[in-house]
């Protein structure tokens, strides 16, 4: 058959489906894309040819479109992905941002970016970047570091190598993030004779790999001889679909767990081995298990510096680690013993090697104990009716309103840690915090991600006024695309979470308040979301009971006192403070800095 490579490559990314345990999906939920002269023929062409083939979604931001493709992976559990076009240029380099969340979280994106002449016979066009040295360099290869897979496709028929390369990639447990396929404006129109196999169905199976016998042996064997063991959940026990896996061996076992952000949801918030967050914004019941722990063991965790308190959380000079990962490098962290394979399948094995066996029952008790408290603690933090209020009290205000299989959003400042330290989280999938990255400007168009993926769940996105700031245009989206969203607008007038870092860096807050007057509210409302001001907590129950028989999106703005945050909980994060100032609160700081970190160390 004979097709453009445009066309050739939508109707082989349409007619891909992925299985796992026997269930089958198609992978791709559709395209998002803004279209430029790099990609308004081809790419562009392809789409309006044959509309059938893969839902389009016009989207205002380059970088906003790769978050809600992300949003809507992670979602899915990597098991679904979007396409992200744009033109070459601006168009494209905005991408990059969202090719790095993407990878850095290990989610399935696809890029393609238009690119610039493969004949070169117009250059330099509009848009290019000429390097002297070289003749084969643009913009695209900024996308090289920051992806999973990336390749410039010069030959209309090299689109058959480039997107079977990047499906192997996107599909692939171990290796999935952002795949980019730099597409040539003037490839993208040229026609080749297109193989009929490469057009029919193609299914990639998830598979469920196992550690090897030795390694699960040697597991067990430490497992049976620690006296406090403490399992750190990461992402990878709910990307693998292994929460009922994990509350098995727990039940089982009798060993507790701390949640990473990823992580959280791993157990309900009120199981008895649930402990919460764990690290710098962990609590403090996790936080007095992992200090004293004998050895640790993660599931699905990249033991980011969050997770490890810097390396201050595991204080006993004994500490020990067993790491079940899906990918061989983070299996090999902190000198542990390596499971090298799917979270589910290894948890059950390891139950299996480890029948008979449970940790004292004072130290379950202990830790059912911790969690109780814990739990007092939040309600203490929900419950504060000063006004405005604190954010503590916004976040207990919108988990009570919400359901327990709804979504929570959020991404950036000092939101991200109340949460992971707060929200009660009662389904694995009602929790999405996008850490990894950290990106401001994450959370509107992820929240939409995610409500494609799952139009049955309400998805609460909270945003700082700094964050919403970074990226308000996908409102517009949402509106328009009639995706329903609440969304909660804490106006704390600036930049809390860095205005509290440079305080206790002893900078006093430097660059980090809003001394402009901006009527959020009245922007939201301008791009069309259904907007309430809520001057109080009460106004606030009220907004998010009134949203719930909303069909479209609301915005609720809400003020909150930004000196007034959440405790940390006896960790600590590793930020460095100046050697020399002239600032007394400077050195005072470094003066704690450089004790604190004292407590660093390394897992050999």
């Amino acid at each position: 058959m004979r097709l453009t490579a445009s066309q050739a490559l939508v109707r082989f990314l349409a007619a891909q489906v992925v299985e796992r345990d026997g269930r089958r999906r198609r992978f791709f939920g559709g395209c998002f894309g803004i279209f430029g002269h790099g990609n308004v023929a081809g790419i562009g062409q392809a789409l309006y040819e044959r509309p059938d083939l893969l839902r389009f979604i016009p989207a205002r931001n380059e970088q906003a479109m790769v978050h809600a493709a992300v949003g809507y992976a992670r979602q899915l559990n990597r098991l679904g992905a979007f396409v992200c076009t744009s033109s070459i240029g601006p168009g494209a380099t905005n991408m990059v941002t969202g090719a790095a969340l993407a990878t850095v979280n290990r989610l399935p994106v696809l890029l393609v970016p238009g690119d610039v002449f493969a004949s070169r016979l117009p250059d330099p066009v509009l848009q290019q970047l000429e390097v002297p040295g070289r003749g084969d360099v643009s913009v695209n290869d900024c996308f090289a570091p920051v992806s999973r897979y990336f390749d410039r496709i010069e030959r209309p028929e090299q689109v058959i190598a480039a997107a079977l390369a990047a499906m192997r990639t996107l599909t692939s447990p171990a290796e999935t993030g952002a795949a980019t396929l730099a597409f040539p404006q003037d490839v993208q129109a040229e026609a080749f004779e297109v193989p009929e196999e490469f057009l029919q169905e193609r299914v990639w199976r998830v598979a469920r790999p196992l550690p090897d016998d030795d390694a699960l042996r040697g597991a067990a064997a430490a497992i049976r001889s620690a006296r406090r063991p403490l399992v750190i959940a990461g992402g990878g026990v709910i990307y693998a679909e292994a929460t009922e896996s994990l509350r098995a061996f727990c039940e089982q076992t009798g060993i507790p767990v701390g949640e990473t952000q990823a992580g959280k949801g791993s157990l309900p918030y009120d199981h008895a081995s649930n402990l919460g967050a764990v690290g710098a914004t962990g609590t403090f019941a996790a936080n007095r298990i992992a200090a004293d722990a004998d050895l640790i063991i993660g599931v699905g965790t990249r033991y980011s510096d969050f997770t490890t308190a810097s390396k201050t959380a595991f204080r006993n000079p004994d500490v020990a680690f067993v790491n079940v990962n899906i990918a061989e490098f983070d299996a090999a962290k902190h000198a542990g013993v390596p499971l090298v394979g799917d979270a589910r399948s290894t948890l059950e094995h390891l139950a299996a090697a480890l029948e008979g066996h449970e940790v004292d029952p004072d130290y379950r008790e202990e830790c059912a104990r911790l969690s109780r408290e814990w739990d007092e603690e939040v309600m203490r933090l929900y419950a504060l009716d000063e006004e405005p209020p604190a954010q503590s009290a916004v976040i207990g205000a919108v988990n009570d309103s919400a359901r327990p299989q709804d979504v929570v959003v959020c991404a950036a400042g000092s939101m991200p840690g109340d949460l992971h330290k707060l929200w009660r989280t009662r389904d694995p999938k009602g929790y999405h915090v996008e850490y990894g990255y950290s990106c401001m400007g994450y959370e509107i168009p992820g929240g939409m991600g995610i409500k494609l993926a799952a139009p049955d769940r309400d998805v609460y996105v909270l945003v700082g006024d700094g964050s919403y700031l970074m990226l308000p245009g996908e409102l517009v989206t949402a509106v328009e695309q009639n995706v329903k969203l609440t969304i909660v607008l804490v106006d704390n007038r600036g930049y809390a979470s860095i205005g509290a870092l440079s305080r206790s860096l002893g900078t006093d807050g430097f660059g980090t308040a809003l001394t402009a007057e901006v009527d959020l509210a009245a922007n939201a409302e301008s791009l069309g979301a259904r907007v309430v001001r809520a001057e109080t907590l009460g106004d606030l129950r009220d907004g998010l009971e009134a949203a719930k028989s909303e069909a479209g999106v609301t915005v609720i703005v809400v003020a909150t006192d930004r000196s007034r945050g959440v405790p940390s909980y006896e960790s600590w994060w590793d930020v460095p403070v100046a050697e020399v100032s002239e600032t007394a609160t400077v050195r005072a700081a470094r003066d704690q800095y450089e004790d604190a970190r004292l407590a660093e160390r390394r897992f050999l």
